[in-house]
């Protein structure tokens, strides 16, 4: 089992900054895609962005690039994402996700084993 921990979600208004993190613990020996996804009261899941075990493959949704950017720290077991340039539609409960049965990474919420209790972010006009 693997238990994921999200933090620094909170406040920031409109073009601010935000660093989220996720700090992995458990059987973490394995090699593991990791994700970010986001989630609005009543809607699905949504792909944020993915990053593969090895750490040299990388996906974002069209919505978030060129303004997320995903980095995992191995030695510390955190996955982290570095949120620039927030607006108002980036408001959302955002979720880590983990997965040592995905090949290289996943925008599927499904094909992850391990989630994150969830951090939220609220970007204000």
């Amino acid at each position: 089992q693997v238990q994921l921990v999200e933090s620094g979600g909170g406040l920031v208004q409109a073009g601010g900054s935000l660093r989220l993190s996720c700090a992995a613990s458990g059987r973490t020996n394995g090699d593991y895609a990791m994700g970010w996804f986001r989630q609005a009261a009543g809607e699905e899941r949504e792909f944020v962005t993915a990053l593969s075990s090895s750490g040299g493959t990388t996906q974002y949704a069209d919505s978030v690039k060129g303004r997320f950017t995903i980095s995992r720290d191995n030695f510390k077991k955190t996955l982290y994402l570095q949120m620039t340039n927030l607006t108002p539609e980036d408001t959302d409960v955002y979720y880590c996700a983990a997965s040592n049965r995905v090949r290289i990474l996943s925008t599927v919420p499904s094909r992850y084993e391990y989630w994150g209790q969830g951090t939220q972010v609220t970007v204000s006009s």
